[in-house]
C-alpha cells in the first residue's frame, strides 16, 4: 500500500458518462456495494466546496499543466448545513492522491473566508499551522464555489469507493459560502455525470468487471478547474479578490464558455 509521510496514497480515477451510462453502471455498482450511511432519503447528498487560490492562480495553472506534484485547499459542507465544515488539501502526485482534512467550527470558517488566517499559527493541529504558512507565503484566498449532488457506494472488503455526481455548478459569488441561496450556475453543457471511482490498496477484477470497456477514457480536467475555466470566461478580472490574465490568455483552446 503506497504511503507518503506516513499517511495513505490512494488513486482516483474520473469519467465523464452519459444519462444511460449512469443507469446501467448505477444498477450494477448496487448489487455489490452498499450505499454511503451518510445518503439522505434520495440516496445521496448535496456538496459545497469553497476552493482557495493563491495569488498567481497555482492551483489551477498547474492542474493545467499537468504538473507531477500539485495541491489545492478547499472547504467543505453538506446539505448547506454548518454542523460538518471540512477544511481540505489534496496532494497529487503523479497517479496518487493524498487527502488531509480538519473539522472547523463555524467561526473559524468564517475568518479563513474572510481572509484571516492569522488564529492557525497558534493551531493544536499541524496541517491548520502549515495552512497558516502557505496562506503568508503565497497570499491564499477563496476562489470559487464548486457544488453537486452526490450519490456514493462502497465495498467494505476491497475498500473501493465509487461515486457519482451530478448537477454541477459554480458559485457566483465567492464569499457567500454558506448562504443556501448564492446565485449559481450551471458547468456542464450536458447533462453528463462524473463518476470517480477511489481506492488505495487494490482495484479487484470482480470491481473491474462492472465497467467493461464502456467508460473510457478517464477524464483530466478536475471540477475545480472546469468551473474555474468557466468562472475566467465569463468575468475576466479578478474573483475574490485574485487577479488573473483574460480568457484568451490562459484557457486552453478547446474550451469555451458556456452560454
Amino acid at each position: 500500500m503506497p504511503e507518503l509521510g506516513g499517511k495513505v496514497l490512494r488513486h482516483e480515477f474520473k469519467y465523464e458518462i452519459s444519462p444511460l451510462q449512469y443507469q446501467v453502471l448505477k444498477k450494477r455498482v448496487t448489487l455489490l456495494f452498499r450505499p454511503d450511511p451518510f445518503s439522505g432519503p434520495e440516496g445521496g447528498y448535496h456538496i459545497r466546496n469553497l476552493y482557495f487560490d493563491d495569488f498567481r492562480n497555482t492551483s489551477l495553472y498547474e492542474k493545467w499543466a499537468g504538473i507531477y506534484r500539485r495541491k489545492k485547499y478547499r472547504m467543505r459542507i453538506y446539505d448547506f448545513k454548518d454542523t460538518k465544515i471540512k477544511f481540505e488539501r489534496k496532494t497529487k502526485l503523479g497517479e496518487y492522491i493524498l487527502k488531509e482534512d480538519t473539522r472547523l467550527t463555524r467561526e473559524e470558517a468564517d475568518r479563513i473566508i474572510a481572509g484571516d488566517f492569522g488564529f492557525l499559527a497558534d493551531s493544536k493541529n499541524h496541517f491548520l499551522r502549515t495552512v497558516y504558512v502557505e496562506s503568508r507565503q503565497n497570499l491564499l484566498q477563496p476562489v470559487v464555489i464548486v457544488e453537486y449532488y452526490r450519490e456514493a457506494f462502497y465495498d467494505p472488503v476491497s475498500h473501493v469507493r465509487i461515486t457519482f455526481d451530478s448537477g454541477l455548478r459554480m458559485g457566483l459569488s465567492s464569499v457567500s459560502f454558506f448562504d443556501p441561496n448564492v446565485p449559481t450556475m450551471r458547468v456542464v453543457d450536458e447533462p453528463n455525470v462524473i463518476m470517480e471511482i477511489k481506492f488505495s490498496r487494490v482495484f479487484p477484477h470482480y470491481i473491474q468487471g462492472l465497467f467493461a470497456h464502456d467508460i473510457q477514457p478517464r477524464l483530466a480536467l478536475g471540477k475545480f478547474a472546469l468551473c474555474r475555466a468557466q468562472q475566467m470566461c465569463l468575468f475576466g478580472g479578478s474573483i475574490g479578490g485574485l487577479p488573473y490574465a483574460k480568457t484568451s490568455e490562459t484557457l486552453p483552446q478547446d474550451k469555451e464558455c458556456i452560454n
